[in-house]
């Protein structure tokens, strides 16, 4: 049997976050990007864009974090998820810290700090923290110094650590590289709607930009300014108007059945997560194929505090319905050939404000399809509108592709990580399923 170690073994250092303050004075003055728990999936992905800006006092530049350092939440959680999210930080360009709601970790030098991230977040996973959490005036607490001297886990050599290390993070960067893609398609089909339909400079008969090149401006009393002869003002339901989910019975869930995505599934990244959809079972029932929702199309949160985000639907090989209080855009046939107009506007600061305008002074924010179909939405001459669908359809058509391959390699990776550490698995053959994972799709044209 394995020789077994507590995981404070692993550990050379202990850093305190910080939380700082939001503006700049003569004692907070120095400038850091703050990873709190809510940024450590996005950390994962290698997405450090949206961290926020803190100032910290002069003394408190030691805990600046470098490349392998190890951030875990010690405070939040939620009933079913436990506190010890785990990120690795990656090579210092900026100034970082984590807040005081997380403890960052430097790792022995004789020990892989990419194999401690990875054996953590596979603790993580198995819930075990569970066992380590105490609650205080409703927040969750992990018991961190009492979990590290507590959880044992098997001795493992230096070079097997970086070797496991290496399979797993090669998975992850396959993932990254399909999110990396995705961003990028995301912000130039953005750049473009800016350009086209906020700007207005979208190309007249002769290619060149209308606005900027004097195309004729009506006055538009609605909206109190100008927009190019020949638009409208309509609103989304003249576009694509949403509908409601179902109301499924509360005898019908199940533990197995059919998936069903409810409000807590739509991300705040504009994605919905399938990984843990709650089913039910429809033996005998007859529901609507209009409930169904098809890869491409959009469902947004109607009810709660997070009324008004909304997501595209990622391709499965199962049929996902929307459950009650989940808005559903139904695209048509081939959905993409209409997103990206729609997902674009949706993207626009002023359909949010409307949102939670018309979601406000209830004890509980909500909103009605009716209401949703009701906002404004500038409706161009059909041959921009198409044009610029026609534009950007390949590139979505990717992006889902993307996503469906990182769900794939997603379970892949979850499901080597508490083999590999456990030892039911070699490297070997870890690897030779990661050989037969599919590349990242990379075809699409720039511009």
């Amino acid at each position: 049997m394995s020789n077994l170690i507590s995981l404070k073994d692993f550990i050379h250092r202990q850093i305190s976050g910080d939380w700082g303050k939001n503006l700049a004075d003569e004692i907070y003055n120095h400038e850091v990007y703050c990873i709190r728990g809510a940024d450590i999936n996005a950390v994962n992905e290698g997405n450090y864009n949206d961290l926020p800006i803190r100032y910290i006092e002069a003394k408190a530049k030691t805990k600046f974090l470098e490349e392998g350092n190890i951030i875990i939440e010690v405070s939040g959680g939620s009933p079913t998820q436990s506190t010890g999210r785990v990120c690795y930080v990656r090579g210092k360009s900026i100034n970082i810290i984590c807040s005081n709601f997380c403890r960052a970790y430097e790792i022995k030098k004789e020990h892989s700090p990419k194999f401690f991230y990875y054996l953590v977040r596979n603790i993580y996973n198995s819930n075990i923290f569970f066992n380590f959490e105490s609650k205080t005036t409703g927040i969750k607490n992990l018991l961190i110094e009492s979990a590290f001297e507590n959880i044992k886990v098997p001795q493992i050599d230096f070079n097997d650590q970086k070797s496991i290390a290496k399979v797993l993070s090669d998975l992850d960067a396959k993932i990254e590289l399909n999110n990396c893609i995705n961003r990028e398609l995301e912000a130039m089909a953005k750049t473009l709607y800016d350009y086209w339909f906020v700007q207005f400079d979208f190309p007249n008969e002769q290619g060149k930009p209308y606005k900027s090149s004097g195309g004729k401006m009506v006055y538009n009393a609605e909206l109190k300014r100008e927009i190019p002869e020949g638009w409208e003002v309509g609103n989304i339901g003249n576009y694509c108007p949403s509908s409601g989910g179902f109301a499924f019975k509360s005898s019908w869930w199940t533990n197995e059945g059919v998936s069903v995505v409810k409000i807590k599934d739509i991300q705040e990244d504009y994605t919905i997560d399938i990984s843990n959809l709650a089913k039910v079972d429809l033996t005998d029932k007859k529901i609507d194929d209009k409930f169904k929702a098809k890869p491409g199309d959009i469902l947004i949160a109607m009810t709660g505090a997070t009324v008004g985000k909304y997501g595209i639907v990622p391709i499965t090989d199962y049929p996902i319905y929307v459950n009650q209080r989940v808005g559903y855009f139904n695209l048509g046939n081939e959905p993409t050939e209409k997103l990206p107009y729609l997902i674009n506007s949706l993207n626009q600061p002023y359909f949010r404000a409307m949102i939670f305008s018309l979601a406000s002074g209830a004890a509980q924010p909500n909103i009605s399809n009716e209401q949703i179909n009701r906002i404004s939405l500038i409706i161009p001459v059909r041959t921009i509108v198409n044009k610029y669908n026609l534009k950007f359809a390949p590139f979505y058509k990717t992006i889902l592709n993307n996503q469906r391959q990182n769900q794939q390699l997603s379970e892949l990776r979850d499901w080597l990580l508490p083999m590999l550490m456990n030892g039911q698995i070699t490297v070997k053959e870890a690897e030779e399923r990661l050989s037969m994972a599919a590349e990242p799709s990379v075809e699409y044209k720039k511009g």
